[in-house]
């Protein structure tokens, strides 16, 4: 059944608009009044409801009951994720959605390539937050993972972060396994630290150190910036549940 993210309140009985970009899909899809949809609002729980009018660029929907649907990892996973080149970043921010992260911090580290500020920063963040969306309709998700705006890592470091548990770099140099440390601790919060190509720079490792980041490796192969978040998230799956 198609499933939507509709950004306004639903409640059952209600005849709501649906976004533009919905309303376009149905027309492309040639989905007609009354086929059911699956509606989510980002609250918790989804809806079923029913197609009541379409055209090109608008649609509404007859929203039905809630469905306490929720497929939301036990803990909660933030992914500080630096910087990387061209569209690998939709790429981690799209399977990070499908694996559980509740959050995303995007950083600027030294050996960033893709510089972000201002207007082009803006627009950035606003499609990263499409494909939060995208990826939240596709895997069943009824909540969105929360996206922060770019920030340059040591200004990142140095403000509290105490919401996002304890943070975790992830580094070739370490010499504690992210598994081995899981094993020994309970599902709790925790913030994924992941440098951009090339890694973290040592001056970088050490500031993040000194800020109380905890360095966990995740194999004896060095992984390339996408690969990093997805495999330790999936290693936490595994060990403290959610998949």
């Amino acid at each position: 059944m198609p499933r939507f993210y509709c950004p306004q309140p639903l409640r059952p009985g209600a005849t709501v608009d649906l976004p533009e970009s919905v309303a376009h899909h149905l027309h492309v899809v040639r989905l007609q009044p009354g086929a059911a949809l699956t509606l989510f609002d980002g609250s918790g729980g989804q809806y079923g409801a029913t197609l009541a009018d379409i055209g090109k660029k608008r649609a509404s929907a007859l929203v039905g009951a809630h469905e306490a649907v929720e497929v939301e990892l036990p803990y909660a996973v933030t992914l500080a994720q630096g910087l990387p080149e061209g569209s690998k970043m939709d790429w981690i921010v799209e399977k990070a959605v499908e694996l559980g992260v509740a959050a995303v911090q995007p950083l600027a580290a030294q050996r960033s390539v893709v510089r972000l500020s201002g207007e082009r920063a803006e627009k950035r963040h606003a499609h990263w937050e499409g494909v939060i969306v995208a990826a939240s309709e596709q895997c069943g998700r009824n909540r969105l993972a929360q996206l922060a705006p770019v920030a340059e890592l040591n200004r990142w470091l140095a403000a509290p972060q105490e919401a996002q548990g304890q943070r975790i770099l992830l580094s070739p140099r370490a010499t504690q396994s992210l598994a081995g440390w899981a094993q020994a601790n309970p599902a709790q919060a925790l913030t994924l630290l992941v440098g951009p190509e090339g890694g973290f720079t040592r001056e970088e490792e050490d500031a993040a150190l000194a800020a109380g980041a905890l360095p966990l490796s995740i194999g004896p192969r060095v992984l390339r910036t996408e690969t990093a978040a997805l495999a330790a998230m999936a290693m936490l799956a595994g060990i403290w549940g959610g998949m």
